[in-house]
């Protein structure tokens, strides 16, 4: 991990000014790996600040692009020559010790922070909403960013995927809201003061980082402290480690408001987690679609009640979601309270929310041929790849068809911890193609033995089999799929580019070419 220079140093203050933002007119910084999607709107708002701001890329791109066309400073490759000799260097845990122009800050002895640092430096003064949770980040934080555009709020974000209606994970608005994903698996996000932080779940992962759960859920102990004075905590009720936060939160006086599938009587002893709840009761569920109703108990609605036992007569809100799926209607309903406390009137709030399309590689149309629909996901989790197959069950069951999986398992330590739930998560499909392992930071000779078959002997029934080449593991499952399924690649690694090689071969197999969805045909 990236040594960098706590958040509340001296060096990372900003001067207020009179609209309550802060200028940083006399900084400078430099950001390695500044065409990123989370770099870029980084540097946008640094700049916006005041400071002087360079930064370079080795592949550049439309973000870059974009930046170069802002007046900052951009170069292209990396350089020791690049980096300005009084500016603070930010950084990625994903740049090497190696890299010239990390190495040359720290032969200088130049401040080198963390990207979080310095987007929490550029954030001071705007309404900071944290999105927090081992999974179900990026879906909620682009669904509050979305909301929030289409409420005229114009937020900035920095979100870890693409939101399809706006065609970016990053941009600096004009209004004072930042929504931004807080990633845990770093602790990063312990480098963020937020207003509002929405923990969508507190379900042990980065177990390689962490080593127990006990310390797992500590950090985000830690990460509800962090909030500013008279910030909320949005927690997902309907996690058992969310729910657990939300209670020590609430009795350390912090203020709570929590979410589930159920009313406040489902809490424990029926009692109210904080001072309030929203209840998420969904009405209908369709292949592209999810329709639902909101409602928000507050301790003050139930003290209005007059302890006669009743349920206060608060109305509910209609939500109609235009993606299918229950885990993303509980994501909106944290949304949902979140922009409430923005200042969103309840039900524009809810029709904002209406109007989200998905991100990228959430449960993703790629196209179909021969009949049978291709999906891509990024569930990399048992928990999200138990969710991504719910949906998917009830999509391919109007389609008269089955459910086919090709897997990538994300990470050697991930794998061997969690093989016998990801096999039990699979087990919910039809049929199951696994390929290796994507290792990402890590190497197979730290992990002997463990790899794609780890997962595959795991699933009952015998309906998994291990293909260890990747193009092998995807024309194996496009060769078994039949008119009316639904065929999803799924996992963090480069699975994605496994999509279109299905689609590929099934199209061969029909004689003509696959029928892609308008935006991406676009986009090709």
């Amino acid at each position: 991990m990236i040594a960098t220079t706590p958040q509340d140093s001296s060096h990372t203050a900003c001067q207020p000014t009179g609209d309550g933002h802060c200028t940083l007119a006399d900084r400078g910084f430099h950001l390695i790996g500044i065409g990123g999607a989370g770099m870029s709107v980084v540097a946008q708002l640094l700049a916006a600040r005041g400071a002087r701001v360079s930064g370079s890329d080795a592949h550049g791109g439309p973000a870059f692009d974009h930046l170069s066309d802002l007046g900052i400073t951009t170069h292209l490759g990396h350089d020791a020559a690049h980096v300005p000799e009084r500016s603070t260097v930010v950084v990625s845990t994903a740049i090497k010790e190696t890299n010239p122009e990390l190495a040359e800050a720290r032969r200088r002895g130049q401040e080198v922070i963390h990207r979080s640092q310095a987007l929490a430096l550029a954030a001071q003064g705007l309404d900071f909403v944290a999105v927090a949770g081992a999974h179900g980040k990026t879906t909620t934080s682009g669904m509050l960013a979305e909301a929030l555009t289409d409420a005229g709020a114009d937020p900035s974000f920095a979100i870890g995927g693409v939101v399809r209606a706006l065609g970016t994970g990053a941009h600096l608005g004009s209004g004072s809201a930042l929504v931004a994903e807080a990633d845990e698996s770093d602790r990063s996000f312990l480098n963020y003061s937020p207003r509002v932080e929405i923990v969508t779940n507190v379900e042990p992962d980065h177990l390689d980082s962490y080593g127990t759960a006990e310390a797992f859920e500590a950090a985000f102990v830690d990460f509800a402290h962090r909030l500013v004075p008279g910030g909320l905590l949005v927690a997902c009720a309907a996690d058992a480690g969310a729910l657990r936060l939300a209670q020590s939160a609430a009795a350390e006086g912090l203020r709570v408001v929590t979410y589930s599938f159920g009313g406040p009587d489902t809490l424990p002893g029926g009692v109210l987690v904080g001072e309030g709840h929203v209840h998420l009761d969904i009405q209908d569920r369709g292949a592209s679609s999810t329709q639902a109703l909101l409602t928000l108990t507050t301790a003050t609605d139930r003290e209005s009640a007059g302890g006669t036992g009743e349920e206060p007569s608060r109305s509910p809100v209609e939500l109609v979601l235009a993606v299918p799926g229950d885990h993303v209607a509980l994501d909106a309903a944290g949304a949902w309270a979140a922009g409430i406390e923005l200042g969103v009137e309840p039900a524009r709030m809810a029709r904002a929310l209406g109007v989200f399309g998905g991100t990228g590689r959430r449960f993703e149309d790629r196209g179909e041929a021969d009949g049978v629909r291709v999906i891509d996901d990024y569930a990399h989790h048992p928990t999200e790849i138990e969710a991504l197959l719910r949906t998917a069950r009830g999509v391919a069951q109007e389609r008269g068809g089955r459910v086919l999986v090709l897997f990538q398992p994300h990470l050697f330590s991930r794998t061997r911890a969690f093989a016998d739930r990801f096999g039990q998560a699979l087990a919910l499909a039809d049929a199951v193609v696994v390929t290796d392992v994507y290792p990402a930071r890590e190497t197979q000779a730290d992990f002997p033995g463990v790899t794609g078959d780890t997962v595959a002997q795991r699933v009952p029934g015998g309906r998994a089999r291990f293909v260890a080449e990747r193009l092998d593991a995807a024309r194996a499952v496009a060769d078994s799929a039949r008119p009316g399924d639904l065929l999803l690649t799924v996992g963090a690694g480069d699975v994605t580019e496994l999509a279109a090689t299905a689609l590929a071969d099934l199209a061969v197999r029909e004689g003509g070419a696959a029928s892609l969805p308008a935006e991406r045909g676009e986009r090709a």
